[in-house]
């Protein structure tokens, strides 16, 4: 029976049940370790937050979520360990690091100009796959990959021929962020031709980029894609809802349901301050939490004639082919 690892350990695939696939229960850009005198981690009071977070979800009917949280950007297997220990939601964890933009990169930085980056980035993602996270014994399900917008730097390269040859030898789902809108159909040709297995690469975020022929173009090379940041409007280039639930329908209308997932990437917890964000910000990203799909964007989709198997579909059953490595049913 072919599992996926979680964070209180390995279940089989077919437990995964209704999944949000990029969700973030804490999150916080790299430097906010230097913020804690004003934005102190109180782990009582956040872990408190996280759980009721986490019931929420559940009561949507969801029974996993995949954080993929970097590395870099406050992963913490144990906190989330801790929630999922005490709501029984499953919760997959990542390892990888964020895109060169936003992300750490002095320190593999340093070590590319030492000439031993890339070869300590897939030692890094071994360990971590094989072995467990810093002595934790907690693994993670995915690899988190991430590229900039409009290219995939050198540095961004490193992380991905790691990733290819990691997944090569442990059959581990790669999850990639890709950049306002960009970058999709490139990042799963350089997986595919790295030699990367499609059926376990999912490429996030193309819902920033509203153009029906980018979908398709990654989509047809037979790997995932999420329609994965309902909720941020506005903000990083993103499209409105209403643009996502209409570019969404095309891909539904020409078949490819086997190959989507949806998700928020929600920031529940931000490590360091509150973000604080003006009047008209917080009105447009006023839906961004990990139950607006259920309350707004699935109601428009059944107006639009999508049907429950084809919801049932992008919620769950084809998180469980993702995790289980079955072939897309590309067109």
């Amino acid at each position: 029976m072919k599992t996926v690892e979680t964070v209180t350990g390995p279940i089989p695939v077919d437990q995964l049940g209704k999944t949000l696939i990029h969700e973030h229960f804490i999150f916080g850009y790299p430097g906010y370790q230097g913020d804690v005198t004003l934005g102190p981690f109180k782990e009582e009071e956040v872990l408190e937050q996280a759980i009721g977070i986490a019931r929420k979800i559940q009561s949507y009917g969801v029974q996993t979520v995949v954080d993929p949280t970097p590395n870099e950007c406050g992963r913490d297997p144990l906190f989330l360990k801790k929630v999922s220990e005490a709501t029984g939601l499953n919760i997959i964890c990542a390892t990888g690091y964020y895109y060169e933009g936003e992300g750490a990169p002095p320190y593999f930085k340093f070590r590319q100009g030492l000439g031993t980056a890339e070869q300590d980035i897939y030692e890094m993602f071994k360990v971590e796959i094989t072995e467990g996270i810093a002595g934790t014994g907690i693994k993670p399900g995915i690899i988190k990959l991430a590229s900039s917008r409009d290219q995939i730097t050198e540095y961004e390269k490193m992380f991905f021929r790691a990733a290819a040859k990691v997944q090569q030898e442990t059959g581990i789902v790669i999850l990639t962020h890709t950049q306002e809108g960009t970058m999709g159909p490139e990042q799963a040709k350089m997986l595919i031709e790295l030699g990367a297995d499609p059926s376990k690469i999912i490429i996030g975020h193309m819902c920033g980029n509203t153009n029906t022929d980018y979908h398709k173009q990654v989509l047809d090379q037979g790997v995932r894609i999420g329609f994965d940041r309902f909720g941020i409007q506005m903000l990083v280039g993103a499209p409105f809802d209403h643009e996502r639930v209409a570019t969404l329908l095309s891909p539904i209308k020409d078949g490819y349901e086997d190959q989507i997932l949806l998700a928020h990437d929600s920031v529940n917890i931000w490590l360091g301050r509150q973000p604080v964000m003006n009047e008209q910000v917080t009105k447009i990203m006023e839906n961004w939490h990990p139950g607006h799909i259920f309350e707004n964007i699935l109601p428009a989709l059944r107006e639009q004639g999508v049907t429950e198997t084809q919801i049932d579909k992008m919620l769950g059953t084809n998180a469980i082919a993702l995790f289980a490595g079955e072939p897309a049913k590309v067109k």
